[in-house]
């Protein structure tokens, strides 16, 4: 899973940066997505990996909290790129007029700039107010990865501001994009049903049902696992849940949109043409 997470995602962006017809907004987006997905996953299954061909289920005080910085890195990124990617296709779909206008290459590459500056700040208080806290006795962590809420769990100060942050700036990191992303949607289907036709709602599915799939995947289990916790979950279901969205949706990204999506498909079929040309 984890060899098919790295090839799957760097296929795409080796394709996006090959064809040129892929550099615009949407495949920037998609390539940094992927770029944050090969990331998000490589954080924690080398590790995992490790600790299962050794038998030795250990970790580091220094690697642990390296680990929590750089999974809160390209975790926060992910939910910021499916946001500015649903509010690219807002724009396609609602201001096709104005689309170059808006989604200038500068604009995406100040706003790509902008949200990698706000992910690595933030994860790095978060890791900040880990370092402070101190940890007793207890050293055994029940995840396959240094989660925070985990962590915190250990500790044995008082956790009050480390809390209050995770609220804050979840709210801040999952909730609004969450909603930003509904909006976007909510939007696009009026904008579309004012004037019905078949060949709009087929634009429209072809357009973002890629994206809406990859939404639900990556929101589905965070809200489930985070927001949404129920009393009869266990640690081998929460850890269950966490492999959802740290594994299998990094995994399965690049096939949803190498397979939904025909200019994937022929830029493909266009590098694998010219590899053969020049044997």
């Amino acid at each position: 899973m984890y060899l098919t997470t790295i090839l799957g995602n760097l296929l795409i962006i080796v394709l996006v940066r090959l064809d040129s017809k892929l550099h615009t907004p949407m495949y920037l987006f998609l390539s940094n997505l992927s770029f944050s997905d090969l990331c998000f996953s490589s954080v924690t299954m080398p590790k995992l990996l490790e600790n299962m061909q050794s038998h030795v289920p250990s970790i580091s005080y220094a690697g642990c909290l390296t680990q929590l910085y750089f999974f809160m890195v390209f975790g926060d990124m992910e939910s910021f790129l499916l946001v500015v990617m649903a509010y690219d296709r807002y724009v396609a779909i609602c201001f096709p007029l104005h689309y170059t206008s808006i989604m200038s290459i500068q604009f995406c590459a100040s706003l790509l700039a902008l949200l990698w500056m706000l992910t690595t700040s933030n994860a790095m208080m978060h890791t900040l107010l880990m370092a402070r806290l101190s940890f007793c006795e207890k050293n055994m962590i029940l995840h396959f990865f240094c989660d925070i809420s985990a962590l915190l769990k250990l500790s044995c100060s008082d956790t009050y501001v480390n809390e209050l942050m995770i609220l804050i700036m979840g709210g801040l990191i999952i909730i609004i994009p969450f909603l930003l992303i509904v909006i976007s949607y909510a939007r696009i289907i009026s904008s579309i049903l004012k004037v019905p036709s078949t060949q709009g709602i087929h634009k429209v599915l072809s357009t973002c049902g890629s994206h809406l799939s990859v939404v639900s995947l990556f929101y589905g289990t965070i809200i489930g696992l985070y927001l949404c916790p129920s009393a009869d979950n266990t640690t081998v279901k929460e850890t269950v849940m966490a492999m959802m969205y740290t594994v299998v949706t990094p995994m399965l990204n690049p096939f949803i949109y190498s397979l939904r999506n025909r200019d994937m498909k022929r830029a493909l079929i266009k590098v694998i043409c010219s590899k053969k040309i020049s044997l």
